[in-house]
């Protein structure tokens, strides 16, 4: 391993300030990082003359981020691929708790798995990559529901059709179905109680892209016998830490408090 380099990792902590501001002026960023003003003055002025940093119109003592981050992370943005970081992520979640991990997509009402890892208990659940399942069936699909807008969900799930069933526990209302996805918004996790499987429960969070848009969804599902009110608080927790990864994977930035 090479040693960290001491101007370089101040000049991406300049850059990393914008994050959370628009623009800022030399001496804004002297104080905030607690670096000489000389030392501020060059990086500045390196970041600027690499384009990096440009000088706020109107006002050219106060800078923010150039046309050069915005290549970068759209060439970033390109090279991701949601599938195999999800495949990475969810293979992490499913070893700390060795059941079923699921990430989906929504395409119309229905949710198509994009990844899978299985528990290696003998009992689970049988489902696989590619597999479409009613939306509102599942954990998963009730998450990314639960994130469309009020016309979005109107065009994919009408208020005037009574909804399909997997099982005597699937929500077959429409009305108490968007019952449903308000608790799930305020909660931000998404339960499927035997719905798409009589013998099943899981547990979902959504995942987000850097637009901050809800683009797919993670699961944790596990047959009932090993599902209890004390894994029920654990797994929700673990897929909140994996679908949080993911996200950030993506991209995401979660709003400040």
């Amino acid at each position: 391993m090479g040693r960290t380099v001491p101007a370089v990792t101040r000049a991406l902590d300049i850059l990393e300030l914008f994050l959370d501001r628009p623009s800022l002026s030399a001496p804004e960023i002297t104080e905030s990082l607690g670096l000489p003003r000389t030392t501020v003055h060059e990086l500045v002025t390196t970041l600027t003359d690499r384009a990096y940093l440009i000088p706020t119109p109107g006002q050219p003592t106060r800078y923010r981020l150039g046309m050069r981050l915005f290549q970068l992370g759209s060439v970033f943005a390109e090279q991701l691929d949601l599938a195999h970081e999800a495949r990475e992520v969810a293979q992490r979640v499913a070893a700390e708790c060795d059941e079923t991990v699921h990430v989906a997509v929504l395409d119309g009402a229905d949710v198509v798995y994009i990844a899978k890892v299985d528990s290696t208990h003998p009992v689970r659940m049988v489902s696989a990559v590619g597999r479409r399942l009613p939306a509102h069936c599942t954990g998963v699909g009730k998450m990314l529901l639960s994130g469309l807008s009020s016309d979005a969900l109107d065009a994919r799930v009408p208020r005037d059709r009574e909804l399909p069933g997997m099982t005597p526990h699937s929500i077959t209302s429409p009305a108490r179905l968007r019952a449903r996805l308000q608790r799930i918004r305020e909660a931000g996790l998404s339960y499927d109680e035997c719905e798409s499987n009589e013998a099943v429960y899981c547990v979902a969070a959504p995942i987000y892209d850097h637009t901050g848009d809800m683009v797919a969804a993670m699961s944790v599902s596990a047959p009932s016998l090993r599902w209890n009110g004390e894994r029920r608080e654990e797994w929700s927790e673990l897929i909140r830490r994996g679908a949080a990864e993911l996200s950030q994977r993506l991209g995401h930035r979660p709003p400040l408090p």
